[in-house]
């Protein structure tokens, strides 16, 4: 008799698998089609033939464990979700480790349940697990969606002279931050407007038209002091818009020496994605990056 360990065999692809894969290609080509007749045929290839091809190879992908089939599902799930949103994909890729967690845990969850001895640790879990989920849906009240993000840096300009920059108004420039370039946030492309007298306008514009896709976002200065100005948001239509509503901003600046001067933002906003404890912290460190661009465009060009 012969010890050898014969391993399982692997799961075939079925009817299911093709049709499946088919009719997420046949959804790409659908969705490439219409990105292109929008003139978006310069991101169609990233937005939507890469997360088409992707779904449908999973597709193809039998599982071979219960979690394994959940985490092909759920993917394809993300995937033309991703696709569906198009630009706004950066929700999906924030979103994807909490439905992960969410898929696998109540997986892990109903799989305890057929277990007699860990039934009813698995059966008070599950209400807890779906309250988690009810935040924001209107069956729940959400919690602490007003935020505020603030950056402060020291340039070496005198005061005056930042008072100069300021006045100029923010100006495009290259991305610096890493979590920005590699998430790939919406980001202004042309910024119009300059000045701080009470009712200067600055308009955010994105993706190279401030009538674009992309929307745009239009501010005012309300009120303004030696070493302080504050801003009001009149119109935005940006994409941000989906995750974030902007509420007031402020910039002020103070001497350190005759040499340097230190830049403060803050800028309050609703948050626009819950539950709090899990998109609460992303979109206050993506919000903080994002301010530190909008220094280094007002100070630092």
């Amino acid at each position: 008799m012969s010890d050898a360990y014969e391993p399982e065999p692997a799961p075939r692809r079925t009817w299911a698998n093709w049709t499946l894969a088919g009719l997420i290609t046949a959804f790409g080509v659908v969705a490439f089609a219409v990105a292109v007749a929008q003139g978006r045929a310069d991101s169609a290839l990233l937005f939507v033939a890469l997360p088409v091809l992707l779904a449908a190879a999973l597709a193809l992908t039998p599982g071979r464990t219960t979690h394994g089939r959940v985490f092909v599902v759920t993917t394809i799930a993300l995937l033309l979700a991703a696709v569906a949103l198009h630009e706004g994909a950066i929700c999906v890729v924030l979103a994807a480790p909490l439905v992960y967690a969410v898929a696998h845990g109540t997986t892990a969850l109903i799989r305890l349940a057929r277990r007699g001895a860990s039934r009813a640790y698995a059966l008070v879990a599950v209400p807890l697990l779906l309250t988690s989920g009810l935040e924001g849906s209107g069956l729940a009240p959400r919690v602490a969606p007003e935020q505020s993000v603030e950056v402060r840096r020291v340039v070496t300009l005198p005061a005056h002279l930042v008072d100069d920059r300021l006045a100029a108004g923010p100006r495009p420039m290259p991305v610096r931050s890493v979590p920005l370039r590699l998430l790939g946030v919406p980001l202004p492309t042309r910024v119009t407007g300059d000045g701080l007298a009470p009712g200067d306008r600055w308009m955010f514009a994105y993706h190279g038209s401030s009538h674009g896709p992309g929307g745009h976002l239009l501010t005012e200065v309300t009120t303004v002091e030696p070493g302080r100005v504050g801003f009001r948001f009149v119109e935005d239509t940006a994409i941000t818009g989906r995750w974030v509503t902007f509420r007031h901003a402020e910039v002020s600046w103070h001497a350190v020496d005759g040499e340097h001067t230190a830049v403060r933002v803050r800028v309050a906003y609703e948050r626009g994605l819950d539950p709090a404890w899990y998109f609460g912290p992303l979109q206050d460190a993506l919000l903080h990056e994002g301010m530190g661009y909008l220094l280094d465009t007002l100070v630092l060009r």
